[in-house]
């Protein structure tokens, strides 16, 4: 499988800087070697600092001499690839930084950093880190990784959120809580992004606090910091917009009687599972877990909960259809067969889009068919509002004030979102884009 990380492993350079300017289309590129392989990244922030120079033997290569690095292993036409990934998406660029001797290959995906510039805080960008197998191909994991940094600059300027978006992935095997030297890279890596994240998939939940411990404060929500994860505020908002797209729409102030499908019972899936269980919800689960399904069940003896194959989800005869788990699900076939009424849920990315406009287009499918939908990074925010809530605030912030802020704000986005796209005659998808658009991307 091609990877963007060949060169750098063949010619012994640990750096890689690819960035776009939508403006005029133009790209530069930035590869080096910044390190000796034998620096011990466990003495990250004692010994050294993000901006320190780390090697005597520096190499450095700019843009042509980039190209000329990609065509010498025969991966011009991938990179080609990954430069039109970059253009439809209007994204900043990416960020890569290897770690050979653990074969740990970081990439941060930089949609805006905008909202982020002169904010008065260290971290410029928000997003979360996730882990990707090795044996994934690398291009799936880029097409995720900048899908979810647009959404994540988006779902910011929704709720006003002083941060550029990204989103981070790592090519690794399982992490090693007890290796300090990879805990100590990625802190690294996150670093010279000048990012904040949340520990995201295939990550231990108690990484931001081992990290927090001895590298850096810009990962957030561990364990240890006390208010736990992000999954209950982000199922909170969804929920909160949820029903404030059913009070629109019917004119009903409670979810009783409906049936709604969730489709994964995560961190997510299982709090926003219990929020409908008590407004009155039928539910339907399903999880490529079956232990995760049975633990839920389990807990909900008395509840009217029923399991349905992952088959058969896109085309469940229910109201309420609620993705929590992966995003790209809803491809353009799918939507003729759908019949759900309101697609509301926390997975990112809901629509198989890598674009803006193929995002509105599949909206407006989802509008032609009578279907409730605004784009999820306008209601999945309670955990990115969680996280630069203790980013800021620390200790001082609490579970009862950020509900508070998520109730203020999430209902009132979705009712103007809802009421002011019906006025235009638009999708709620056109109005919120072109809300935020600005923000995202300056004068245009």
């Amino acid at each position: 499988m091609p990877s963007i990380f060949a060169p750098l492993d063949a010619e012994g350079l640990t750096t890689l800087k690819m960035q776009y300017n939508w403006r005029d289309d133009t790209f530069k590129f930035y590869a080096a070697k910044e390190w000796d392989e034998d620096l011990d990244f466990s003495r990250y922030n004692r010994d050294f600092y993000d901006e320190s120079l780390l090697t005597e033997r520096g190499v450095y290569y700019n843009t042509q001499q980039v190209y000329s690095l990609f065509e010498r292993h025969q991966l011009l036409g991938y990179l080609s690839e990954i430069k039109d990934l970059l253009r439809a998406g209007k994204h900043f660029g990416i960020d890569c930084y290897y770690l050979k001797k653990h074969n740990v290959r970081y990439m941060m995906h930089i949609h805006s950093r905008l909202p982020g510039i002169n904010n008065k805080r260290y971290a410029a960008l928000s997003g979360g880190l996730r882990r990707r197998e090795l044996a994934d191909p690398e291009i799936d994991v880029i097409i995720d990784g900048l899908n979810l940094g647009r959404a994540m600059s988006f779902k910011q300027m929704a709720v006003q959120l002083p941060f550029g978006g990204c989103k981070g992935t790592v090519h690794m095997d399982a992490l090693d809580l007890g290796n300090m030297e990879v805990l100590g890279f990625l802190a690294y890596a996150v670093d010279r992004s000048r990012g904040i994240v949340g520990r995201d998939m295939n990550f231990p939940v108690e990484m931001p606090d081992a990290v927090n411990e001895r590298f850096s404060l810009q990962f957030v929500g561990g364990p240890g910091a006390g208010l736990g994860e992000s999954g209950f505020p982000t199922a909170y908002g969804v929920y909160l917009a949820l029903r404030e797209g059913v009070l629109f729409n019917e004119g009903k102030d409670s979810l009783a009687g409906m049936g709604a499908v969730v489709q994964g019972i995560g961190t997510v899936g299982w709090h926003l599972a219990e929020l409908l269980l008590q407004d009155g919800v039928r539910l339907y689960l399903s999880d490529v877990s079956q232990e995760k399904l049975d633990e839920f069940l389990a807990s909900h003896p008395k509840a009217e909960v029923s399991v349905i194959p992952a088959g058969d989800v896109l085309s469940f005869p229910a109201d309420i259809f609620s993705p929590c788990a992966v995003g790209g699900i809803i491809h353009e076939e799918h939507i003729a067969d759908m019949r759900y009424r309101y697609i509301f849920g926390s997975a990112n990315n809901q629509l198989r889009a890598s674009s803006e406009e193929e995002e509105i287009r599949l909206a407006k499918l989802l509008a032609a068919k009578d279907i409730v939908f605004q784009p999820e990074w306008a209601h999945n925010t309670g955990g990115i509002m969680f996280n630069v809530e203790f980013y800021i605030e620390g200790r001082n912030t609490s579970m009862e004030g950020l509900k508070r802020k998520i109730a203020d704000v999430i209902p009132k986005n979705t009712r103007e979102n809802f009421v002011e796209a019906r006025r235009l005659g638009i999708t709620p998808a056109e109005y919120i884009y072109a809300k935020c658009r600005k923000l995202a991307y300056g004068d245009f």
